[in-house]
């Protein structure tokens, strides 16, 4: 019974890490992609600085990416910046993997 526990508290622990990660890689992904689309937008360091993090704000209005999207195509294109939806799910997609790049160079 004692090994069925163990068993059951490091699956546990572990799930708790794994959504750990998962959770700073997502946060620092939209990071990235609000520095992404500030240099796309011609914003200043302080405006860039601003704006990603309101786009990491912009995770939490729903679950998943669609959030994000909306409010990158909507201020992109304010902006008069071209941009569809396609090359936002591009730049996801690239920063998703520079995000978790980052964080493997960071344990190391």
């Amino acid at each position: 019974m004692t090994n069925f526990k163990d068993r059951e508290q490091a699956f546990e622990a572990k799930y708790a890490r794994d959504e750990e990660m998962l959770f700073r890689v997502t946060a620092r992904r939209n990071r990235l992609l609000g520095q992404w689309a500030a240099e796309k937008m011609g914003l200043t360091s302080e405006e860039t600085d601003a704006y990603a993090k309101e786009v990491v704000a912009a995770d939490f209005e729903e679950a998943g990416d669609e959030d994000v999207v909306r409010k990158l195509l909507g201020d992109l294109t304010s902006a008069g910046v071209e941009m569809d939806d396609a090359g936002i799910r591009t730049a996801l997609a690239e920063k998703t993997i520079e995000a978790r790049r980052q964080f493997i160079e960071e344990a190391k």
